[in-house]
């Protein structure tokens, strides 16, 4: 009998309706999809394998063959010329993702959406067999109303389609990253169903305003009406927007504030307000406070949709040479990730989406090396890496996937102003980045002046284009002194190359012509890319890198030779460039890459682990917010000049301040040679001056035996227990030829 009621109960309330959902109700569809693929645009009759969303389609089990094939790890690195894409290419496929879900209805009037948050390249949505339309955008959310196919308290089958890079088309806004050899096909970002009534909040937009303690609230309404099709209808509808902005932590509400506004029908209208703000607390990086903005749309007394977006209470300002935070100023320090070359690495896998690996490298790391900001160069990388920089007071240059000239103007607009809507409520993002290492007309003296209006709250950059290529006030530049390098790999004899054109790893500011640029310019600088020195995280050297490597160390030197010369290349050029005060910033490139590629990151090994390289280590010292330096505008030192034994000389040294008030500690001076013996020692008292330099010079005498010996600081600031270094080799005596001596610091 138990048996009988159990079996009786299960078949009824098998076909009892599921609960509907309210509007505002967004339910997530990541997770494992079905996958296949074809080569022609018609869905597969069958499944064979299975793809993670978010991800790429190498994640597809079992692996894709042909892809599978491409992610092969080198043998040992080759140059520029050496490579050849088109050998790496295939035939081109459609990639197909399928999930079956039941969607629960709500209220009679219920509007189902489909958001896609990035994917690429080229995507098609079906519900149900019926096309509910395409995106080529491959950075910006793909959003599609699927109301009219959904079969309510049914299976209903979704399918996705995107394809090969080859059939973006050519009014695509996306760039070509002339580094990548693969460019990846996949849902990298969120996908979700949004339900509302007949009006719908698709997009909201906070801009705060810390000198007019205001909020500027933007909303993209989506009105679902019909359209007047007879004489009398409607065309138009009246709705409220109450807003109430909370404390993301604690929940307690700051403001509330109500406005009424008139959408178009079958639609979508702006409408915005301004909201006063009191007693809030202002996002910094040391203290990255967030706020809860949670909207209600209301028609006719009945909420149609409920919206919530985090922000930041900051403002980001350029007055003069150098950025302001929040009305004080700020000298951003830090790093670049190039995401869309990691995705070619073989090592990628899973890793941009594993939120704990993703922390660990993006804030973990660059905070325990005194870094504060980061550009996400060419091309952007899922939300939730944003909202962890939100969280944790990371600054971003966000750079738009853009370097060739490739996108039609209207499509170009469309896309930026998207991507401006989509990330502009993160206060991590300072300035906008609208192209990489290029000029384009259209987008620095019309799109960004439009886009201005939209986000006035931050900065633009247009790449390469300066005050004489603006129309517009120039706000900002990105020099990339690459000091050595392009000439030197494309130079058919090296040796000669650098007789020329001396690369001193001691005075760096003899490049008159483009040092001059920096020093007079008048808008921001930037110093986003600099090195030249990449090594893959075995040791080998990158493809731009390998005859600057043979001819410096050797071509037989070790790994661990080439990551310390790395290091102290990159520490040399570091101190160079932060020790000239009219930099509003100093970026070293990059943080994150693919390692089999061009360029390459400073992590060893397996990059799952985050094991750091000496370059790390050496950051540490190189980008403290106050570290006393050895001065670079000398051509004494190593390998260049050299001392005579015993001789009495001065070193200049130059201490340098990020912080708005005074650094002072002790400082040392020291001499050490093999078996790191230390031969010379002088100590004295330092005081830096808020957000500048102080020079200081000190007297030396040097050891007495010739050699090559490490000359070395060691900065122990007040009130902290952290010892902060400097270092250069120098050349005691006429006999040294070793370009990088076995010394260590």
């Amino acid at each position: 009998m138990k048996k009988i009621l159990l079996v009786l109960i299960s078949l009824l309330t098998a076909h009892l309706p599921i609960p509907g959902q309210d509007p505002g109700t967004r339910i997530s569809l990541n997770g494992t999809w079905d996958f296949e693929q074809t080569t022609d645009a018609f869905p597969p009759e069958s499944y064979s394998r299975k793809c993670p969303v978010p991800g790429l389609i190498h994640l597809a089990e079992p692996a894709i063959e042909a892809r599978d094939k491409l992610f092969q790890k080198p043998s040992a690195s080759y140059t520029a010329e050496a490579s050849d894409f088109r050998k790496l290419q295939y035939e081109p496929k459609y990639s197909w993702y399928r999930k079956v879900v039941t969607i629960a209805p709500g209220r009679p009037d219920t509007e189902v959406m489909l958001t896609i948050l990035k994917s690429q390249f080229v995507t098609q949505v079906y519900v149900n067999g019926r096309d509910m339309g395409q995106s080529v955008s491959c950075a910006t959310p793909v959003r599609l109303k699927i109301t009219d196919a959904v079969r309510w308290n049914m299976p209903n089958e979704i399918l996705i389609r995107v394809g090969e890079r080859v059939w973006l088309p050519p009014e695509a806004a996306g760039g070509t990253d002339k580094e990548k050899a693969n460019y990846l096909p996949g849902i990298w970002d969120d996908v979700f169903l949004s339900y509302s009534e007949k009006h719908m909040i698709i997009k909201a937009l906070y801009l705060p305003s810390v000198k007019g303690s205001t909020v500027t609230a933007k909303f993209v309404i989506r009105n679902f009406h019909p359209q007047q099709v007879m004489y009398g209808d409607p065309m138009n509808d009246s709705v409220r927007i109450r807003i109430k902005i909370k404390e993301r932590i604690t929940g307690k509400v700051l403001t509330e504030e109500s406005f009424e506004g008139i959408t178009t029908r079958d639609n979508e209208t702006i409408l915005e307000t301004v909201i006063k703000v009191r007693d809030y607390k202002k996002w910094t990086p040391s203290d990255p406070f967030l706020y809860a903005a949670e909207a209600e749309l209301i028609e006719k007394d009945v909420v149609t949709d409920r919206f919530s977006k985090n922000f930041g209470m900051r403002d980001f300002e350029r007055r003069g040479k150098y950025f302001y935070l929040n009305g004080e100023k700020i000298i951003l320090r830090g790093t670049n990730i190039t995401l869309h070359r990691f995705f070619e690495d073989p090592d990628c896998q899973s890793l941009p989406w594993d939120r704990e690996w993703v922390r660990r490298m993006l804030i973990d790391d660059p905070r325990s090396l005194g870094w504060n900001a980061m550009r996400i160069c060419v091309g952007l990388v899922p939300d939730f890496w944003y909202d962890l920089a939100d969280e944790y007071g990371m600054m971003f240059q966000n750079e738009w996937m853009y370097w060739q000239n490739h996108g039609w103007d209207e499509q170009i607009r469309k896309e930026y102003t998207d991507w401006v809507w989509s990330d502009g409520n993160h206060p991590s993002i300072v300035i906008w980045d609208a192209i990489n290492e290029n000029w384009n007309t259209f987008i620095g003296n019309t799109l960004i002046p439009e886009l201005e209006k939209l986000d006035p709250t931050r900065i633009w950059d247009a790449g390469y284009m300066v005050a004489t290529d603006l129309s517009v006030e120039d706000n900002i530049d990105e020099p990339h002194p690459y000091r050595a390098g392009w000439g030197l790999m494309n130079s058919p004899d090296p040796a000669d190359y650098l007789a020329q054109n001396p690369y001193r790893l001691g005075k760096l500011d003899d490049w008159e012509d483009g040092h001059r640029k920096f020093l007079t310019a008048t808008a921001a600088q930037l110093v986003n890319e600099y090195g030249w020195n990449w090594l893959w995280r075995d040791g080998q050297p990158a493809k731009l890198t390998k005859k600057a490597y043979d001819l410096l160390v050797g071509e037989d030197a070790s790994a661990d030779v080439r990551r310390k010369f790395q290091a102290y290349w990159l520490q040399c050029e570091t101190e160079w460039l932060r020790a000239e005060r009219s930099f509003a910033g100093v970026l070293a490139f990059t943080h994150l890459t693919n390692n089999y590629g061009f360029t390459g990151d400073w992590y060893i090994n397996n990059i799952r682990d985050l094991e750091k390289g000496p370059v790390l280590e050496w950051f540490r010292h190189a980008f403290a917010p106050a570290n006393v330096f050895i001065d670079l505008a000398d051509q004494r030192y190593f390998p260049n000049g050299c001392f005579q034994p015993g001789e009495k000389i001065s070193i200049s040294l130059a201490g340098i301040n990020d912080n708005p008030a005074e650094s002072y500690g002790r400082l040392e001076l020291l001499v050490i040679g093999k078996n790191n013996r230390v031969e010379k020692k002088v100590s004295t008292e330092i005081s830096i001056v808020p957000f500048g330099r102080t020079n200081k010079p000190i007297e030396l005498k040097l050891p007495a035996k010739e050699g090559v010996y490490l000359l070395t600081t060691r900065y122990y600031p007040s009130g902290s227990s952290d010892v902060l270094k400097s270092r250069r080799y120098i050349k005691i005596g006429e006999g040294i030829t070793s370009m990088f001596p076995e010394v260590e610091p």
